[in-house]
């Protein structure tokens, strides 16, 4: 069974973007040669990638020219957009779901035997969020302070108590948080 796994950055102040959609410069604050070996080991250990259309048309829009290890891995590994309004998925081996993508995930969940990430997507984080679904939530959290911007978390979100299962600190002042959901008081 896939174990389904949360992976984004965020401001100290709980921002996943800036003021404007892909609002991302302050990534680059942190971004280097630890960042891009944990991003390579995760995607390594991955079958596949889940994103809401926002983020997918994003990422594709990126990934499709850039080059690198973790270019290669994120056009090759299998990937899966749910959306109700695209039409057809543009970026290689991509699935569309249109239809109950909380059904879809523990499907896929069930076929899988590895990892399963959804990256940025806060929508559809959201509503498997709110389905109990992930199993492990990774926080890259970067010594920044927007002020402004989209939270990771937003309102209507019922309180879910995490378990701490790493918290490691790299040389840009990145501190990469690992969590797994727990069902304790």
């Amino acid at each position: 069974m896939s174990k389904l796994i949360m992976w984004n950055m965020i401001s100290l102040d709980g921002f996943f973007e800036g003021a404007k959609s892909w609002d991302l410069d302050w990534h680059e604050y942190v971004w280097g040669e630890e960042l891009e070996r944990l991003s390579i080991e995760q995607l390594r250990s991955a079958d596949r990638l889940l994103f809401g259309r926002v983020t997918y048309e994003g990422m594709a829009a990126y990934w499709r020219t850039a080059q690198g290890e973790v270019a290669d891995l994120m056009n090759s590994i299998p990937k899966v957009v749910f959306s109700r309004t695209l039409e057809k998925p543009d970026w290689g081996n991509t699935t569309l779901v249109k239809e109950n993508a909380v059904a879809a995930v523990r499907d896929l969940k069930q076929q899988g035997d590895r990892n399963m990430f959804v990256f940025g997507s806060a929508n559809l984080s959201a509503t498997l969020i709110k389905n109990n679904l992930f199993d492990e939530y990774r926080l890259a959290v970067v010594p920044v302070i927007l002020g402004v911007g989209r939270p990771l978390f937003e309102g209507g979100l019922s309180r879910l108590r995490l378990k701490l299962l790493e918290a490691r600190p790299l040389t840009s002042g990145c501190v990469i948080l690992r969590y797994e959901g727990y069902q304790g008081k």
